[in-house]
């Protein structure tokens, strides 16, 4: 029987780079894990809703650079830069609760995803947006791979949904796909996604995977 892999970590070090990038050469390691593991779990609480894509964390010798990728940066940075510097002090705070700054430099990045509906996590954001608002799940299903396939660099999608869906005693699972998603080969291109729709009667899960072609090296790099 196959096992089923995360698709991600699946292509690591093939097509895709890890999340967190850095050595730890002293007794350090298990400070800075536990940072890291802090800062994800905060941003993912405190940037809810802001269409956050992905974090990525950096460290060198004398910074700590912190990457957050999102479709609506605006709404993060704020008027002329006062949410970013709010959020920087807030997780320099965190940092220091936690014990694991060092003499780190903390530098905060907030890069702008172009391609949101390409984005797994940005499309998961929507159905969780569709659902808590109480619209029919599928319906919300329907709509979001519509509109993510209607994107010229996007070749398949799939969405599924497990829980009490509609409110139902009997929690079930449902599954839309449209295009083709070749789960098991390399140089595909695939992003996926798991959220949370928090509703009254417990939370919906919630799993995207979205195709974008075939990943080819440059011929020229490889010579």
């Amino acid at each position: 029987m196959s096992h089923t892999v995360h698709p991600y970590s699946h292509r690591l070090g093939i097509i895709r780079d890890w999340k967190s990038r850095w050595f730890s050469l002293d007794s350090k390691y298990k400070e800075f894990l536990r940072a890291d593991i802090a800062v994800r779990e905060f941003l993912a609480k405190r940037l809810r809703g802001l269409y956050v894509s992905g974090v990525e964390l950096e460290r060198s010798q004398k910074t700590f650079r912190i990457i957050v990728k999102t479709s609506r940066p605006g709404l993060i940075i704020g008027k002329s830069g006062e949410g970013a510097v709010k959020l920087k002090t807030e997780i320099l705070k965190l940092l220091r609760r936690e014990k694991a700054l060092a003499t780190q430099e903390l530098k905060l990045d907030i890069e702008e995803v172009r391609s949101p509906e390409s984005n797994a996590a940005i499309v998961a954001q929507m159905v969780v947006e569709g659902l808590e608002k109480r619209m029919p799940f599928r319906r919300v299903m329907k709509q979001t791979i519509e509109k993510v396939m209607a994107n010229r660099d996007v070749k398949g999608v799939k969405i599924y949904l497990g829980g009490r869906l509609g409110g139902a005693d009997m929690a079930r699972s449902e599954e839309l796909k449209k295009g083709q998603i070749p789960l098991q080969t390399f140089r595909a291109d695939i992003d996926f996604a798991r959220d949370k729709a928090h509703m009254t009667y417990g939370d919906i899960g919630i799993k995207v995977w979205v195709y974008k072609g075939e990943v080819f090296a440059d011929k020229n790099q490889r010579k």
